[in-house]
Parts: C-alpha cells; sequence; structure tokens
C-alpha cells in the first residue's frame, strides 16, 4: 500500500510542472509580441517622418521654382506696346522690338494691296489672304514679327534701300525665303508666312502690339 501511495504522488508533481513551465513558456510569448508591436510603431514613425520631411523639401524646392516662373515687372512692362504710325507714309515701312523680337509695320500702297489681293490664296504654302492678316478698315496696315519661319534670321525690306525680293515684300538672304506684299511665303525654305501678332488700333494713328 505505502508503494501504491508514493507512485500516485509522484505522477501528480509533473502536472504541476507542466502548467509552470506552460506559463514560463507563455510569458516571453507574451513579452516579444509587445516589443515587436513597439518596433512596428517605431518603424511607422520613422517612415512617415521621412515622408513629411519629403514633403517639406519638396515644398521648399517648388516655391522658389514658381517664383522664377513668374513673369518679372520688366517683362509684364513689355508685354505691350503702343506705335504711333502716322509718321509712316504709303509704301513705307518701320522696324520696332516687341518682347525682344522685330516687328515690322508696314503702311501698304493701293497697288501692292492689290498685288496681294490678286494671289489665289488655296495655291500658296501657308494659305492666307491679306484681309486675314489685317484688319477690317485697316488693310493697308500690316504688321508682323520681322522673323523668317525657317531659321529665325531678321528678313530685309523694312528700312529704305533694302532688298524686297521677288514679290515685293520682304527677303531672307540667309537661305533665300521671299515673301509678298502681304508678308506671305512664296520662294524658298520657309514653311510659313511671317507671323501676325496680336494688336489693336487704340486711335487712327496708335497701334497697340500684345
Amino acid at each position: 500500500m505505502a508503494t501504491v501511495k508514493k507512485t500516485t504522488g509522484t505522477s501528480k508533481a509533473p502536472r504541476k510542472k507542466s502548467a509552470e513551465a506552460s506559463a514560463e513558456l507563455t510569458a516571453p510569448t507574451a513579452t516579444a509580441t509587445e516589443e515587436e508591436g513597439e518596433g512596428v510603431r517605431r518603424r511607422d514613425f520613422i517612415h512617415i517622418a521621412a515622408v513629411s520631411f519629403a514633403g517639406v523639401g519638396a515644398v521648399a524646392v517648388a516655391i522658389p521654382l514658381v517664383s522664377q516662373m513668374s513673369a518679372s515687372a520688366d517683362v509684364l512692362a513689355l508685354a505691350s506696346i503702343e506705335v504711333d504710325v502716322a509718321a509712316i507714309q504709303p509704301g513705307q515701312a518701320i522696324k520696332t522690338s516687341w518682347r525682344k523680337q522685330p516687328v515690322f509695320i508696314r503702311n501698304l500702297t493701293p497697288a501692292e494691296i492689290d498685288e496681294a489681293n490678286k494671289v489665289d490664296a488655296g495655291s500658296l504654302r501657308d494659305p492666307q489672304t491679306l484681309a486675314e492678316r489685317t484688319q477690317p478698315g485697316k488693310e493697308n496696315w500690316l504688321i508682323t514679327l520681322g522673323v523668317c519661319t525657317h531659321l529665325g534670321c531678321v528678313p530685309l525690306g523694312a528700312a529704305a534701300g533694302e532688298v524686297k525680293g521677288e514679290y515685293g515684300g520682304y527677303f531672307c538672304p540667309c537661305h533665300g525665303s521671299h515673301y509678298d506684299t502681304a508678308a506671305r511665303i512664296r520662294k524658298g525654305p520657309a514653311p510659313l508666312n511671317l507671323t501676325v501678332p496680336e494688336y489693336t488700333f487704340i486711335s487712327d494713328t496708335v497701334v497697340k502690339i500684345g
């Protein structure tokens, strides 16, 4: 009987140890989970902070860039110009400057107007009529940029005595582009007519360009 009791007592002891061992195993697992959670939160904070600083840096870079892109006072001042054309006689032209580009203002004679209107616009490389390049009631005033549409040279023909080319308008000696009395390309490598800028007559003798 004594032996049986000892055996029974011995069998109960391991059960207590197993429970204690389970508790010991569980405790470290919980601690590891908490540490892992703290690590995740720490990494999230670092990630958010890095993104935030990157955003601040992008804004800091963008502000001076936008400022540089804004028009300066001197550029705004040149956005438009006013030119008194009263002194320009029929058949004469002047050269002025707008936005750092040459501008030709020409007072066409009745013969030059007729010459331009005789041309079939559909046969031109860049089809336009004289009426499309001037304003109603001001067909004699031809205003264009003085920039050849080939490579950006300044054509001849605006100043007295300059060569006007085969069609009586403007001539670019750099590569031989000829423009007619409506400043339309007629011969040579230039692909387009001389550009007509935005303009309006604010009186009978003063034109505002731009």
